[in-house]
């Protein structure tokens, strides 16, 4: 288990504050954010690479920051994907002038915040791709590439993108190179025993004594069969046989990866690598420059992986090309790609990230609910009206409850999304919760002011998927409910059914997919049935939020289709929905406080 830790809260931040100590010469801390780009900053006109996911894999993501790999490097909580406004920060540092391609392994939650991101950087003229990873054979079929997550493989598609953006590829390019990459990297893995996140006192997951689990994912997600314990020549026909199966045809030069998870030792990867390089070259595989060690790691999991890329000309060339960075070394790199140049777009760095951006947004772009802007270009908002700033009460009321409620169940909502996902719902869910209340209990004006600033830092500190998509529920609902006018039942159950709506068209679940949604819209609609059958607010809140515990309850029939319990959707029946059972709580929540305000 991780043992070395002081706040478990803290844990990232503290690892980036000592990780920017130990590697000067590699990398800059970005003020403000969690991430790190090259030290000294960008390269004038050269497109920049900028990865990242949760905390937990060094040498993922920011031990691969550096010259011939990648420009940045953005970091969320263990496990969990980095906020939009994070991805936002550590990218617009990393920004030479010639575009930005952002990468990262396939998870929903890495998704929804990058795109977010990525949005944002082209509304300020920035060239952005985006680029993630599908390696992993194990979480879906050949025929379903698209809903493949990215493990290990993650590091060969990063190194050979760096290496193109290195010698000066343009955009096109790169992003090119780096699809191409990913569409000949298959990866396959096992485990022998579960990891455990920083604070807790059991593993996410547990191996039963002599045996071991295939498929497992990165994310402490356990892996989708087991098998009884097997010495090292049939675990490396396991590997190698499902991957060879997968070859594209005439590939025969490849780039292989023998990666441990991060607490299976040097010496029994090299063991095994003794039995898997016989069975590659056997099938004809000519191996070029293989790498044998922790490269993708998942905290202090018992494990392995092993992956292939199959190399053309171009790739070959790429991938042998020359690194420097704090965990991977290869080669001279060219004094010129050393050399310290800041570009234009990065005069950010350095800059407090309150002078970047306002309120989550660039500095001097209007948002829902301003009047315009000053002289300086700061979006100004109107003076709230006195109803709107008594339904601001409500709303700090409302998050001070939300916050109780999910801190008293936090560990019961990381166990229940521990049997087919990452266990990080409980604690996600506390840091975002936490984040906002505080934000809102700091913020005068109206109900939209109020839960604007709430949604803002409720997604940068959640991350993940639920961060995103519950700042876009808040921020909705605010939108909805604006800064001027009394908030009715009416007006507050039309906020709700348009949050709800965003949250759906933004995500891309759909109804019975099993997430929050699945408590959500029968929450949405029971309460207009009870609104619309006379039921005073406080009344028909609190009956809807019976219907939205009952529904979340009956997620436990439904199959997962979407985010990271996919891979394991059958591990997951009779198991309710950890996002829709800490919506029934929440509302649950709201409820008690309409009850105290409205009677």
């Amino acid at each position: 288990m991780t043992k070395i830790y002081n706040d478990p809260a803290e844990f990232k931040n503290e690892v980036i504050d000592g990780f920017a100590l130990a590697y000067p010469d590699y990398v800059m801390r970005v003020p403000g954010a969690s991430g790190f780009i090259r030290a000294g900053g960008p390269r004038a006109g050269k497109v920049s690479l900028v990865v990242g996911g949760g905390s937990g894999h060094y040498p993922s993501y920011s031990g691969v920051t550096g010259a011939g790999f990648a420009d940045g490097a953005v970091l969320g909580d263990v496990f969990t994907s980095p906020s939009a406004e994070q991805v936002h920060r550590i990218a617009r540092a990393a920004h030479g002038g010639a575009g930005l391609v952002l990468a990262f392994g396939n998870y929903a939650g890495d998704r929804l915040n990058f795109a977010a991101a990525a949005d944002r950087l082209r509304a300020e003229g920035v060239d952005v791709r985006i680029v993630y990873v599908t390696d992993d054979i194990a979480s879906a079929p050949a025929a379903e590439v698209d809903k493949r997550r990215g493990i290990a493989g993650t590091f060969t598609v990063y190194k050979i993108g760096g290496a193109a953006a290195e010698r000066g590829d343009d955009l096109d390019a790169v992003e090119r190179i780096m699809r191409a990459a990913n569409a000949r990297t298959f990866s396959f893995g096992v485990a022998f025993a579960g990891c455990t996140f920083p604070g807790q006192s059991g593993p996410l997951f547990t191996v039963p004594e002599r045996r071991m689990d295939f498929g497992l994912g990165i994310h402490g997600e356990p892996g989708v069969r087991s098998d009884a314990w097997m010495p090292a020549a049939k675990v490396a026909s396991a590997l190698v046989e499902p991957l060879l199966a997968e070859r594209p045809e005439g590939a025969h030069r490849a780039a292989a990866l023998l990666n441990g998870l991060g607490a299976t030792k040097y010496e029994e990867l090299f063991l095994l690598w003794g039995n898997v390089r016989p069975l590659l070259a056997d099938a004809g595989v000519d191996l070029v420059m293989p790498e044998v060690g922790e490269l993708v790691t998942s905290l202090d999991m018992a494990g392995c992986s092993l992956s292939i890329t199959w190399l053309d000309d171009e790739l070959e060339e790429l991938w042998r090309a020359p690194a420097q960075t704090p965990a991977f070394r290869r080669g001279g790199v060219p004094p010129a790609a050393c050399e310290r140049h800041v570009a234009p777009e990065s005069a950010a760095v350095g800059v407090a990230p309150e002078q970047a951006v306002v309120d989550g947004a660039p500095a001097g772009a209007a948002r829902a609910g301003t009047s315009g802007q000053d002289a300086a270009g700061q979006a100004v908002r109107e003076p709230a009206g006195p109803e709107s700033e008594r339904a601001a009460a409500v709303v700090r009321d409302a998050l001070r409850a939300m916050t109780a409620v999910v801190v008293e169940h936090e560990d019961e909502l990381g166990r229940i999304d521990a049997i087919a996902g990452d266990g990080d719902h409980g604690s996600g869910m506390v840091r975002g919760l936490r984040a906002a209340r505080s934000a809102a209990e700091a913020t005068g004006g109206g109900a939209e002011t109020v839960l604007a600033a709430a949604a803002s830092a409720f997604g940068d500190r959640a991350g993940g998927t639920s961060g995103v998509l519950w700042s876009l529920f808040l921020r909705t609902i605010g939108e909805s409910l604006g800064d001027a006018g009394p908030v009715d039942a009416a007006r507050l159950a039309r906020a709700v059914r348009r949050g709800a709506a965003a949250m759906k068209d933004f995500g891309g679940a759909e109804l019975g997919d099993k997430t929050m949604l699945d408590a959500l819209y029968p929450f949405a609609d029971a309460l207009d049935a009870n609104l619309a059958a006379g039921a005073t607010l406080a009344a028909a809140w609190a009956a809807a939020a019976g219907t939205a515990v009952e529904a979340a309850a009956a997620t436990a029939r439904l199959v997962p289709k979407i985010g990271r319990a996919r891979p394991l959707a059958e591990r997951s029946v009779g198991s309710p929905d950890a996002g829709a059972t800490s919506m029934g709580l929440i509302l649950t929540a709201v409820g008690d406080v309409l009850v105290r305000h409205c009677g």
